[in-house]
């Protein structure tokens, strides 16, 4: 198995969820740079889906999304082994359904994506304010 500088980090997943949580929290890239430590123009080229974090930044930015770095990390081989769900019991119920419907083999990441994004607007429009 030849791995040529192949990045084990799927970045678009880690951009996306950069994005995601910056827009929740209502801040920029600049203050998602001062929070975390890793610089405004290396956060955009990661939400662009062009970057290659090194393993500083990618434990920076999943410690601050609060998350497992698992949650980011490309699937290896062709192995037929089942995906393990991996999420932390104090997540958002977006994510951890996210995470499961990623991990489902009858899923394109396309119809995964999908399907997460209308659980997460059925969620937010149905949860109620006082249980976030």
């Amino acid at each position: 198995m030849a791995y040529k500088n192949e990045s084990l980090i799927n970045t678009v997943e880690l951009g996306r969820a950069i994005k995601r949580r910056r827009e929740e929290l209502g801040i920029s890239l600049r203050d998602v740079a001062d929070l975390t430590e890793v610089s405004a123009s290396t956060l955009s080229r990661i939400e662009n889906g062009t970057g290659k974090p090194d393993a500083d930044n990618i434990a920076r930015l999943t410690s601050w999304l609060d998350m497992p770095v698992d949650r980011v990390m490309k699937k290896q081989g062709t192995s037929e082994n089942i995906e393990a769900v991996v999420y932390y019991p104090h997540e958002a119920m977006p994510e951890i359904i996210e995470a499961h419907l990623r991990a489902d083999r009858n899923l394109t990441p396309e119809t995964a994506k999908a399907l997460s994004e209308l659980f997460r607007v059925a969620y937010t429009q149905f949860s109620s304010p006082n249980k976030k």
